[in-house]
């Protein structure tokens, strides 16, 4: 059983942004509209993957954190086949067993199976380990491109910038309005406009 956590793309930037905020955003959107014409509106948006592939720390994140993944998984393995051990001896054993070491192995292979579970989720939960620690590495770059982004939106007067990469999604999209490779270049990170 692999946990595919090494290989998973941070899917947006500001992922507690866009869940909690998005129907507030709709709502002020809706607001604004109203109060103003949208031709006094400028938006633009940023692909925050797009930003992440391209900034060379966070490549060294994704390694840090393959490290990690790698090396609790190695360990889940190894749980997985000493249960899996454990259940081989008993089935092959079971008839010769009396009640009484029926009922202990079952125990036994009941608590291997909790420890297991138990370090899983302490690893790879929600509140685990991997996403504590992810947590720690990108709150730098997060900080450092939500600088940028709110540099270059000020600096061009938009009045709204969205992160196209989040679970909000446009239908149609001009590129002019990508501040993306305005937002690399106010960090330093020049970008060869061929791609």
């Amino acid at each position: 059983m692999l946990i595919n956590i090494t290989n998973r793309r941070f899917r947006s930037l500001f992922p507690t942004m866009w869940g909690m905020g998005l129907g507030l955003v709709i709502g002020l959107l809706t607001l604004v509209g109203t109060q103003a014409n949208a031709q006094d509106q400028k938006m633009g948006y940023i692909d925050s993957d797009y930003i992440l592939n391209n900034l060379p720390e966070y490549e060294g994140v994704e390694k840090r954190l393959n490290v990690l993944a790698e090396q609790w998984q190695k360990e889940l393995d190894k749980m997985n086949q000493e249960i899996e051990e454990l259940r081989k001896e008993y089935e092959a054993k079971e008839i010769l067993f009396t009640e009484e070491v029926r009922e202990e192995r079952k125990k036994e292979i009941q608590a291997k199976i909790e420890e297991r579970d138990s370090f899983k989720k302490q690893k790879f939960g929600p509140e685990g380990d991997y996403f504590s620690k992810q947590k720690e590495l990108l709150n730098p770059i997060q900080r450092k491109v939500m600088k940028a982004v709110t540099t270059v939106a000020e600096r061009e007067d938009y009045d709204y910038v969205f992160d196209r990469s989040g679970e909000m999604r446009f239908m149609y999209t001009k590129a002019e309005w990508d501040l993306s490779d305005e937002v690399l270049l106010e960090m330093g990170i020049e970008i060869d406009q061929q791609n």
